[in-house]
């Protein structure tokens, strides 16, 4: 019961992170005198990637929703085992959990790399590699000693992974 709450929690917490757009999509400054010119023609349009973001985002969306609650269900271990004092428990949970960071690591990238934004693509392989680094980091682990602990730690670290493609995700 406590790790399906456990993936009930991370899940909202993943939909909000999502959400977060990082990059600032309005204008606070007023309209120029020269914004009222015609513009002149440029000699070529920039691609339009939007259709394809849509997609690429779709598929990290899945990522970000589906894929991290195996990662979920194996902290609920770890913090179960910890809390029994189970070490070789709570070691194999965090071992798996980190396995399952390194693999979403792997799919973020996969699917950001086959984008046709540059942009897009580098966010995608920065937001790997936030995953990857977090995976064999111990000390993020050992922090997390119980649920409440879990909550305070997990919020603003999912916010740092998703970041780099919420820019170029959010809805």
């Amino acid at each position: 019961m406590r790790c399906a709450m456990l993936a009930v929690t991370v899940g909202g917490v993943l939909l909000t992170g999502v959400a977060c757009d990082s990059r600032d999509q309005t204008s606070t400054s007023a309209p120029s005198a020269a914004a009222s010119l015609p513009a002149a023609q440029p000699s070529s349009a920039a691609p339009d990637y939007s259709a394809d973001t849509k997609l690429v985002c779709g598929t990290v969306q899945k990522i970000f929703t589906h894929d991290l609650k195996n990662f979920a269900a194996d902290l609920g271990k770890m913090i179960a085992n910890k809390e029994a004092k189970q070490t070789a428990g709570a070691a194999a949970a965090r071992k798996a959990a980190g396995d399952e960071l390194k693999r979403v690591g792997a799919t973020v990238k996969k699917a950001t790399a086959a984008a046709q934004d540059p942009e897009l693509r580098a966010a995608g392989a920065v937001s790997a590699a936030k995953f990857v680094k977090t995976a064999g980091d111990d000390r993020f682990f050992d922090k997390i000693k119980s649920t409440s602990d879990l909550n305070k730690i997990i919020e603003a670290r999912l916010t740092e992974w998703f970041t780099p493609v919420a820019g170029y995700c959010a809805a």
